[in-house]
């Protein structure tokens, strides 16, 4: 689906978030040089098209005492996965839940995203959705740096030596 120059300016402004004003907006038209009335219409737009499907908060859970997470991979059968799937998601302390193909030597297929307060929280939380999805096959592997994290960012201009 092809996107207007504007379209692509505006999600450019819309994927650096929000300002924290009464009217942000208005703001964002202001830098795209349109009326706030015309930017909402946009974006409903491009909601409309499926391009947007939400705007949504980014909380930092180191900020609220949650100081681990875990990726926790799961060898679920092939016939329980959306079963299972919809069992860990239910959690409010699983992140992330997605389905992933094996590959050889690999036998994990089902991979969730936990954060808590202590390594020891999200060993406990881990058995917890094992026990509710009657699945024992896991491992828990837990991040030890925070190397890269950012949302995906759209209609760039490649940057000089980016890639090399």
């Amino acid at each position: 689906m092809a996107l207007t120059e504007l379209e692509k300016r505006v999600v450019r402004e819309l994927q650096e978030g929000l300002p924290l004003v009464p009217r942000p907006f208005g703001v964002l038209a202001g830098r795209l040089g349109i009326k706030e009335d015309e930017l909402l219409r946009l974006v409903a737009g491009l909601r409309d098209k499926g391009i947007i499907r939400r705007f949504g908060a980014a909380v930092r859970h180191q900020d609220l005492g949650f100081n681990h997470n875990a990726m926790v991979v799961w060898a679920v059968p092939e016939a329980r996965v959306e079963e299972v799937g919809r069992i860990f998601a239910a959690f409010k302390e699983v992140s992330h839940c997605y389905e992933r193909a094996c590959a050889p030597l690999w036998r994990y297929n089902l991979f969730t995203m936990l954060h808590g307060t202590d390594e020891g929280a999200c060993r406990d939380l881990a058995g917890r959705l094992a026990r509710a999805a009657g699945v024992d096959e896991y491992q828990l592997l837990f991040s030890t740096a925070e190397l890269k994290k950012s949302s995906m960012k759209y209609f760039l201009e490649p940057e000089e030596g980016a890639g090399k």
